[in-house]
């Protein structure tokens, strides 16, 4: 990578100015090309699901809700934080500091609300896994619109929590007119933000992992009890299973996105600050792959996608559509 020049001031006629850093044009084209061309994807990608879980009566489900909302939260970040990111790369910052912190809490109740609602998909899955005969009567369309309402309030509060001095005094932490920098207290942010929410995701799915490799040896070797259950009870089982490991295939990939930031960022900011380019849009690029995952995973996600694309869904009753024909989930 070619070193960046000094160039003249952000704010010519201020003399607290930041002076204005240049790269190469060509690195700059391909780095705007790269990342618009993902937040496009992003805003698409997430819209189809969005459109797809509303519109479809029989995807109405306890589990496809929680995917709905994260669907909104990762459209949100395709549509307003990978934008203002790209503008954040940027030499310099025009668009004055209170719009500096706005993003930020935007960037931080965006992204935490994807992160709470991989920890309700691992709940969901857990009690579905491992307390299957209650799943029902634990897991409702009621409880689970509680859940998400809350997760979205939690996030916005702690937003406000980990900007407030920065809201009070907007511009305090930059050191010349033309920077967005705010200030979070970092060990904060890595205990509420990384440490309890993924350690919560690892040890559910850990449960969930041994129960179904118990479920699954049972079902193969035929023994006594799953012979005297219904064929119902086993497709029920088996729908579960698969629907575990296509949720478990989204948290994992969550995983690695997730988890450089917060390592690399444990090493302190000088290290973080020379790859936080990557290792930030590398968080936000997670937003694009879960709708990538359902398409590969999920039979009726391509049906619905087939059905908006060819505008089906525009003929009357269409919500009432069959979309499990061709999957048991």
């Amino acid at each position: 990578m070619e070193t960046l020049e000094e160039a003249e001031l952000c704010f010519p006629q201020i003399n607290t100015s930041c002076k204005k850093q240049t790269r190469p044009q060509s690195e700059s084209m391909v780095m705007y090309i790269l990342m618009s061309s993902i937040s496009l994807l992003t805003v698409v990608l997430n819209l189809l699901v969005i459109i797809s879980i509303s519109h479809f009566r029989q995807l109405h489900t306890p589990t496809n809700l929680l995917l709905l909302s994260l669907a909104v939260s990762d459209f949100l970040v395709g549509f307003l934080v990978m934008p203002f990111h790209i503008l954040y790369t940027e030499p310099c910052w025009f668009l004055g500091d209170l719009v500096c912190v706005l993003y930020y809490v935007l960037n931080i109740m965006i992204v935490y609300a994807s992160l709470l609602h991989m920890v309700l998909i691992s709940v969901d899955r857990y009690v579905a896994i491992c307390d299957p005969l209650r799943y029902s009567t634990k897991i409702t369309q009621r409880r689970v619109k509680i859940c998400v309402l809350l997760c979205w309030i939690y996030c916005v509060f702690l937003s406000f929590l980990f900007l407030c001095d920065n809201l009070k005094q907007p511009g305090r932490y930059n050191s010349c007119y033309g920077q967005c920098v705010i200030n979070i207290i970092g060990a904060l942010d890595l205990v509420l933000c990384f440490i309890i929410p993924v350690s919560t995701i690892v040890i559910l799915y850990l449960r969930v992992f041994v129960v179904a490799v118990s479920q699954a040896r049972a079902m193969r070797s035929h023994i006594t009890a799953v012979k005297l259950q219904s064929s119902v009870t086993v497709t029920v089982k088996k729908s579960d299973l698969k629907a575990a490991r296509t949720l478990g295939v989204v948290v994992a990939v969550f995983l690695m996105c997730y988890c450089p930031y917060y390592c690399v960022s444990i090493y302190g900011s000088d290290f973080i600050s020379s790859a936080n380019l990557f290792l930030v849009f590398l968080v936000y690029f997670n937003s694009c792959l879960n709708p990538l995952i359902y398409a590969f995973f999920y039979p009726w996600f391509r049906k619905s996608v087939k059905l908006i694309v060819t505008l089906e869904i525009l003929r009357p009753q269409s919500c009432d559509s069959n979309m499990m024909k061709e999957t048991t989930e």
